[in-house]
């Protein structure tokens, strides 16, 4: 390597530290404020997540953050469940029943995936909530937009109105396709231990869905570049029979 590239490289590294010092700063402060108005900051104009082009300084940032978040309160909308899912009395919950109820439907209601949306929609700000999935091998969870196909099979993609991951078995993806009647998983994201909770970060102005490992702070993926026109919701998914996918909301990570 040349003097002039030793130089270059060494530049670099200096401002990603530089970066990595205001963040920290940023969100020191931010905390200073008042709880009410502590909100995450990351992949949008303040932390951006294309500018770290390593895993370890974008997470040394997120584990300062994600302490500081103010989150949504998310319930679950019965009418959008499939037949084949049932929702808590407190619509924080849902899980696979493998029993088709003869339930009214509105229009709202999907009856090819075993998907449920949230109850409130959003067409502004930053949104995060968390999921409990210990123990869970089959799951969805992102955003949804209001507009999504509800009557057939359709792949779970940005392209089709739905950012986002889920897992099978041991692995975590970031989409579902579907050709025909088969399924097909979407691309894989980097290996790692599978979350037991998932955080979901919705920026509306920034067109950007993240999801993190709420108990390690971990950055697991962002959808980024979209630009969000209609309502969006809360998205979940579950194939585990008898098995409880939770919403957690409103707890600190640990809790």
């Amino acid at each position: 390597m040349s003097i002039q590239e030793e130089i270059t490289k060494l530049k670099e590294q200096m401002d990603q530290k530089d970066s990595v010092m205001f963040l920290k700063e940023e969100a020191r402060r931010n905390r200073r404020i008042s709880d009410d108005v502590l909100e995450l900051s990351m992949t949008d104009q303040t932390l951006p997540v294309e500018k770290f082009d390593h895993p370890y300084l974008l997470n040394t940032v997120l584990r300062e953050t994600l302490d500081a978040i103010n989150r949504v309160s998310v319930t679950l909308d019965v009418e959008t469940a499939h037949p084949e899912l049932e929702v808590s009395e407190d619509r924080k919950s849902v899980r696979r029943t493998r029993t088709g109820r003869n339930l009214p439907d509105s229009g709202k209601r999907f009856t090819d995936w075993e998907c449920v949306l949230g109850s409130e929609g959003f067409t502004s700000g930053r949104h995060y909530w968390e999921v409990e999935v210990t123990g869970k091998r089959g799951w969805c969870l992102g955003v949804a937009a209001e507009s999504v196909e509800r009557k057939g099979p359709v792949g779970l993609s940005p392209e089709t109105g739905f950012w986002i991951i889920r897992r099978v078995d041991d692995v975590l993806h970031r989409d579902y396709d579907v050709f025909g009647d088969l399924p097909s998983p979407g691309a894989r994201l980097a290996a790692g231990p599978i979350p037991g909770r998932v955080g979901v970060y919705l920026s509306y102005e920034s067109g950007t869905v993240s999801f993190y490992n709420a108990e390690t702070k971990i950055h697991l993926h962002t959808f980024t570049g979209n630009k969000f026109t209609g309502k969006l919701y809360p998205f979940f998914a579950t194939w585990d029979v008898n098995q409880w996918l939770r919403i957690c909301s409103g707890s600190a990570p640990g809790l």
